[in-house]
């Protein structure tokens, strides 16, 4: 079952948009856009073909500023706050569901990763991070990763914003042939993060 609203932050209007599998859910996956993307993003939207089947209520939220019409992102600490009140609100809404794994592609992963402990979330999964700005390795971002909860990173190995290290909790998978957009086989990164989320219980088989 599918639905779509609207949920009031501190920044404006969010909208979730909700699928929920067809019987008891194993987990909570919430997801976030890119920077002046959507949550129609290919990557985006084969997971939740995917995960929802998998018994994962399935929320996918559109930041206020893309809500209100804009294409440029926000300030970070304007999307963790949207971000955190969306969530409190999403855990409300589904209080038995035994587990909450957030994260989303590129800036939705960074707000994921950036927020997860404070919303209490048990797991990350982070699509194209962006490890840092096109042609500049020196500003890294991969301190955002180091979250203390177990982390999913899927990059392209053709993603000029960078393909981040694994470390301790944290699993690097990088598609051949992939870009940032994640575009080329889309079903197959999502088929690598249902298997990810099947192995800690969070899937059904």
């Amino acid at each position: 079952m599918r639905d779509a609203d609207e949920i009031v932050t501190p920044r404006g209007p969010a909208r979730v948009d909700t699928d929920l599998p067809a019987g008891p859910p194993k987990a909570l996956l919430v997801l976030g856009h890119g920077a002046g993307g959507d949550v129609d993003a290919p990557d985006l939207g084969a997971l939740r073909d995917a995960a929802a089947p998998a018994g994962l209520v399935v929320c996918r939220v559109t930041q206020p500023y893309r809500v209100a019409g804009r294409r440029a992102p926000a300030p970070a600490g304007h999307l963790d706050e949207a971000w955190t009140a969306v969530l409190a609100e999403l855990r409300r809404r589904h209080p038995a569901v035994p587990a909450l794994v957030v994260g989303g592609r590129s800036s939705g992963a960074r707000v994921a990763c950036r927020t997860a402990t404070a919303v209490g979330a048990d797991a990350v999964v982070a699509l194209a991070f962006p490890l840092h700005p096109p042609g500049r390795p020196e500003r890294s971002r991969a301190a955002e990763l180091a979250t203390g909860l177990p982390t999913l990173v899927v990059n392209g190995n053709r993603d000029p914003f960078g393909v981040p290290e694994p470390r301790p909790g944290v699993r690097v998978v990088v598609r051949p042939g992939e870009r940032h957009d994640l575009a080329g086989d889309p079903a197959g990164t999502a088929a690598v993060v249902v298997d990810w989320l099947r192995a800690r219980g969070w899937a059904s088989p």
